[in-house]
């Protein structure tokens, strides 16, 4: 059965997070490890290929109009790894975060076709990256570029991985001790409580959306389509590509 949501919630904001050690394990474990991965909004490594793919407009990325599907092929076996750790249950606590508006998906697109993606949990001015897959060259880097620079518009400050990967650590990522995370964890959930009018009993409850913008980026991108000259609104950008590019190699 799905995992008791405020359950799931508090224990992110506690610096934990669920695992199964097999897709079609039935049990479901609370992980807390010693050595935690976050990639710096400002540190995100923007190589030229990457850049001239995002530029160029390769794929279509969308957010959250294919939750569903996205944490469906992240639980797939893959060439790289025989098995997954998001069991169903795993699986349904997620697909009702983002019914409530809590748990986000970024997709990208090729000819129709899902081709890349990844998905997460946002609370407060923090992001938990849970899983990403590619089905295409620099799909999932897509991916995670335009979360970046949704997050960074967005007002966040924390973006979590994690466990460090050689294909993160080529993105920026570094490898931090939970202590430091959890420091971290508190000032992006306590910030945004702050910023919120309203009194909460705990950090859960109160960080859903406080303090930082999903939808940010999406009033830029839609500015930026409704413009009537060159100019992508006021950003300066022509395209949503070059808007993504712009905000992520901009320094606070």
């Amino acid at each position: 059965m799905p995992i008791d949501l405020d359950l799931l919630l508090q224990a992110y904001a506690n610096g934990i997070f669920p695992m199964s050690d097999a897709r079609d394990d039935p049990d479901t474990f609370w992980i807390e490890p010693e050595y935690r991965a976050i990639l710096p909004l400002e540190s995100f490594r923007l190589s030229k290929s990457l850049a001239k793919t995002i530029r160029q407009g390769r794929f279509t990325v969308t957010v959250d109009t294919a939750f569903a599907q996205v944490i469906a092929t992240c639980a797939e076996s893959q060439d790289d790894r025989r098995d997954t750790w998001i069991n169903p249950d795993i699986e349904d606590s997620f697909r009702e975060l983002h019914e409530r508006g809590r748990a986000h998906s970024v997709e990208c697109w090729a000819d129709g076709r899902l081709v890349g993606g990844l998905y997460g949990l946002a609370m407060g001015r923090a992001f938990f990256g849970e899983s990403m897959f590619s089905r295409e060259t620099d799909a999932s880097k897509v991916a995670l570029a335009w979360l970046v620079a949704r997050l960074k518009i967005g007002g966040f400050e924390l973006l979590d991985c994690q466990f460090m990967t050689d294909h993160l650590a080529s993105l920026g990522a570094i490898e931090i001790t939970q202590s430091a995370y959890l420091n971290l964890l508190e000032s992006a959930l306590t910030r945004a409580v702050q910023a919120s009018s309203g009194l909460a009993s705990s950090p859960a409850a109160a960080a859903g959306s406080a303090g930082a913008d999903w939808g940010a980026l999406d009033g830029a991108l839609a500015a930026g389509a409704g413009a009537s000259s060159d100019d992508f609104s006021s950003t300066g950008a022509s395209s949503p590509g070059k808007l993504i590019l712009q905000l992520l190699t901009q320094t606070s």
